[in-house]
């Protein structure tokens, strides 16, 4: 049995690149850019408005100034602003060249002879300067971003229409028991519905990669190898679920290195998921993750996201967010990391949820995150800071 840490290390040194692949901008949401991107053009492309008000000098702001023009948003100023004169203004209006300051309508009046006054106090000129954002050949974005709504403005301003992203990995499902029955039916007496191929199905998309399910495995040897060799080699990462502890129909571990698998660790000191087993194939890697759901769940989010974040060439990785416990706690062993549900209150602080064991899949439905106990440790006073890994 290795620690965590020792088992994420070898996962995440074990990755391999997946290539890339040129897509439209606005479908890229979710992926890993390969390549920096450059904007075309200043931002803002021109000096522009920053209120809605009048284009002055900021020498005539004592004066009653006559308006020359309109300006609205789209339109190039048409009429030059002398001494004494102002051109309307809209919110990200062109400035005319010969104005250096755009006071807000709300500090003029507008005076009986349609001249204006400025009645507020001498400040901000609110003209966005051309190109104090971003200058054209400027990087706005770095190869090894994981794309955000965000990023999609910028590449939009930019003219960054088309970019190269990494290819999201291919990951196989396979769930295997002969007590599975697929959710449409109703288990007969001994049997229940597979839940973890679904549960990984849905974490594997939110990680960014292609997911793929490979049915369900009896306890037979011959056909559970059989399902696992196709997806080695259809596929960049295969998830097999349940046959890895030590009972008597358990040789998933024994299947993969038929297969071809090397086994880097058949055991992690965690609680749950203390049966994870990992090896590396020349076409994929390759897990055998516990058959019940929470510990499934767990070690997918512990071990096999990073791993996608990682292939993608993400550069950030996932970050464990340090809060306080909300209330103590304790357990009765400490040989092993532990992971427990919990939900983050409106004050930042952790709470475990109601937990009754890796068989408990109704436990994450209520909670924000998984607090980690690190191995060694008996408990944890209210107050003490604990790492949360958000789900």
């Amino acid at each position: 049995m290795i620690q965590f840490e020792e088992a994420l290390r070898i996962v995440t040194d074990s990755a391999f690149e997946t290539g890339v692949e040129e897509i439209l901008f606005d479908s890229s949401t979710g992926r890993v850019l390969a390549e920096n991107v450059l904007s075309d053009i200043d931002m803002p492309p021109f000096n522009r408005s920053a209120v809605d008000g009048y284009a002055c000098r900021r020498e005539d702001i004592g004066s009653e100034l006559e308006v020359v023009e309109t300006i609205p948003a789209g339109k190039m100023p048409e009429v030059p602003v002398g001494r004494r004169q102002c051109s309307k203004i809209m919110t990200g209006s062109v400035v005319p060249a010969e104005c250096d300051m755009v006071v807000m309508v709300e500090d003029t009046e507008i005076l009986p002879s349609g001249r204006i006054i400025f009645r507020g106090s001498s400040g901000k000129n609110n003209i966005s300067l051309r190109g104090e954002d971003i200058r054209a050949g400027d990087q706005v974005l770095e190869a090894g971003t994981l794309i955000k709504p965000q990023d999609i403005a910028v590449m939009a301003a930019a003219g960054c229409t088309r970019v190269l992203a990494r290819k999201r990995p291919a990951l196989a499902v396979i769930s295997s028991g002969n007590e599975l029955v697929v959710p449409a039916d109703k288990p007969a007496p001994g049997q229940i519905r597979d839940s973890n191929s679904y549960q990984l199905t849905a974490q594997a998309v939110r990680a960014g990669a292609v997911p793929a399910f490979y049915g369900i495995a009896s306890d037979d040897k011959e056909e559970t190898y059989r399902i696992v060799e196709k997806a080695i080699i259809e596929n960049d990462i295969v998830i097999i679920t349940g046959g890895v502890s030590m009972g008597e129909f358990d040789f998933v571990p024994m299947v993969m290195e038929r297969a071809g698998v090397k086994i880097l660790f058949t055991r992690v000191a965690v609680q749950p998921g203390k049966p994870t087993t990992f090896g590396a194939h020349p076409a994929a890697l390759v897990f055998g993750l516990p058959g019940n759901p929470v510990s499934s769940f767990i070690q997918f989010e512990l071990l096999v996201r990073p791993l996608i974040l990682r292939m993608m060439g993400c550069r950030t990785g996932i970050a464990d967010i340090a809060l306080p416990a909300g209330v103590d706690y304790s357990r009765k062993s400490a040989d092993r990391m532990a992971c427990i549900p919990v939900i983050i209150d409106k004050r930042g602080s952790v709470t475990p949820v109601e937990f009754h064991g890796s068989a408990h899949i109704a436990s994450l439905t209520h909670a924000d995150g998984i607090m980690q106990v690190p191995a060694g440790k008996l408990s944890i006073k209210k107050g003490e800071i604990v790492n949360v890994r958000q789900i």
